[in-house]
Order: structure tokens, then C-alpha cells, then sequence
């Protein structure tokens, strides 16, 4: 078989190509996100929004309703709830947000398990992606649409908000809206996310591209690129390696971000740990 018979012979499969739109527009609108929830400290709370949203994904699937409705309410509530605790309580962070998802969770868990027969589990924590219908390619195509647009017109204030939030404040930036629209279009994005790989994988589609994008570069816009250029070629080569092996797409996909990770952190310009050896090496032999 000829490199372009192997590339398009996946192509000629309506539900290949699909899941290669669904996952690209998924994995996109996740490394945008990704590059500042990695800057901010956000990586948890993407794991808790996550995690969070499976009560929602299982009233919509029992109510007939499309599964964004119910996914967006409970990933928006579980920020509020997590908040309210921070705000009202002595409890750190790391804690509220553990006690919010952890439950949330468990509720998800136990609403599925009195209805067996009405969802599939497997398809909510591990996504459905060669399986969706046309009114799942609108849904996940607008929302990521909307999310991507409002991150890029509000890029500026975002950055300046995950690097000196004081500074933000002071030239008269709303600190505590942006943040609460930063945690909207987390929950946005998880919610576009799920269709592709399924709540257990989303956060490493949420905390991956970042992570990699940090150590190939220190400038921020070029971050952002390199991060959604990264997700792309990992998303496609996820897609095809899924349908020559017969594996999970959801997990392959994850699995050629984690190998591009793997490849920054020995070999990237900025962290890489082959590359800083290597400048050790000719700084003490010149």
C-alpha cells in the first residue's frame, strides 16, 4: 500500500471522517484553552469541571435532551459550588475542588447506575467519536466555534490576567468577571471535548497542550500556536492510528499528545532536558 493509498483509505468512510472533524475541532478548542488554564494553576479545576459534568451528561441522556444542556448546567454549577466553598469556608483550594467534583461525580455514578438500560457508560467516560450523528458535528462545531472566538478577542485581558493579575486590576480590567468567564468557557469546552474522548480523557486534552506548548517556547502567542499546531497533527495522527489498529480513538489521540510532550520535555528549546545537556556540554568544552 502506497503512503497515499494508507492516508486516504480511512477517508473514504463516512464515520472516519467525522470523527477527524469532530476530534480536530474538539482538540483545538481544548489547546487554546489548555495554554492559559497551564499558566494560571487552572490544570485542576479543568480535571474538576471534567469530571463534574457527568450528572448532566446522564439526566440528558434520560431526558431526551441533547447531552451539551445538561453537561453545561452542571459544569457552570460545579464552578459556582466550588467557589461558594473557597468563599465561605477556611478550606484551601485544592480541597473544595476535590469535595465538589469527587461528589458530583459519584452522583453522575449513581444516577447511571439506576438506569442501566437508558445510557452507556463506556460512551460518556471514554467519548463515542465514530459515532456521531449530524446534530452532534453542529453541536460540537458551534460551541467550539463560540468558545475559540471569544478566547482570541479576549486574548489580551486572558494573558494579562494569567500572568499579573494585579497589574490587570489596576488599568481597570474586572478581574473577577474575566475569571468567571474563563471558568464559563471551561465549561464550554469540556463540554465539546466529551463528544471526542469522553469525560476521563478531556483532562488530559485540557492540560497536555499546554504543558508541551510551555516548554517550546517563552512567548505567549507562540505558545498558543504551537500548542493548537501540536493538538492538530496529534488529533489526525490519533485518528488514523485508532483505525489501522482497531484501538480506542479517544485514546490514541490522548496517547500522540502524551508522545509530543514525551518528545518536548527531552528535546524542546525551551525545557527540554537532551537539550539542556547538550548546551552544558559545548559550554564547557569551548
Amino acid at each position: 500500500m502506497s503512503l497515499i493509498d494508507w492516508l486516504v483509505e480511512p477517508l473514504m468512510f463516512d464515520f472516519m471522517t467525522r470523527a477527524l472533524l469532530v476530534t480536530v475541532v474538539a482538540g483545538t478548542t481544548c489547546a487554546l484553552l489548555s495554554t492559559w488554564l497551564v499558566q494560571i494553576g487552572w490544570s485542576l479545576m479543568g480535571d474538576a469541571v471534567s469530571h463534574a459534568v457527568l450528572p448532566g451528561v446522564a439526566v440528558s441522556y434520560l431526558l431526551g435532551w441533547p447531552f451539551a444542556v445538561g453537561a453545561f448546567i452542571f459544569g457552570v454549577g460545579a464552578v459556582a459550588l466550588i467557589g461558594g466553598v473557597r468563599a465561605t469556608t477556611k478550606i484551601k483550594s485544592d480541597a473544595a475542588i476535590g469535595v465538589v467534583f469527587t461528589s458530583l461525580f459519584a452522583l453522575g455514578l449513581v444516577i447511571i447506575s439506576a438506569n442501566p438500560s437508558q445510557t452507556d457508560l463506556g460512551h460518556i467516560l471514554f467519548g463515542n467519536v465514530l459515532g456521531v450523528s449530524d446534530a452532534d458535528i453542529v453541536q460540537v462545531v458551534a460551541i467550539g466555534a463560540i468558545a475559540c472566538a471569544i478566547l482570541l478577542a479576549k486574548r489580551k485581558d486572558f494573558t494579562l490576567f494569567a500572568f499579573d493579575r494585579s497589574h490587570a486590576g489596576a488599568i481597570g480590567i474586572n478581574t473577577r468577571v474575566l475569571s468567571a468567564l474563563l471558568l464559563g468557557l471551561l465549561a464550554l469546552t469540556v463540554v465539546v471535548a466529551l463528544q471526542a474522548v469522553g469525560i476521563i480523557l478531556v483532562v488530559a486534552m485540557l492540560i497536555t497542550p499546554g504543558a508541551t506548548a510551555s516548554l517550546l517556547s517563552r512567548r505567549f502567542d507562540r505558545m498558543l500556536l504551537l500548542s493548537v499546531v501540536v493538538t492538530v497533527v496529534a488529533s489526525i495522527v490519533g485518528v488514523y492510528v485508532s483505525y489501522y489498529l482497531d484501538v480506542s480513538t479517544g485514546g490514541a489521540v490522548v496517547l500522540a499528545q502524551a508522545a509530543a510532550f514525551v518528545l518536548a520535555y527531552l528535546f524542546g528549546a525551551r525545557g527540554g532536558v537532551v537539550t539542556a545537556a547538550l548546551r552544558r556540554r559545548r559550554s564547557m568544552t569551548a
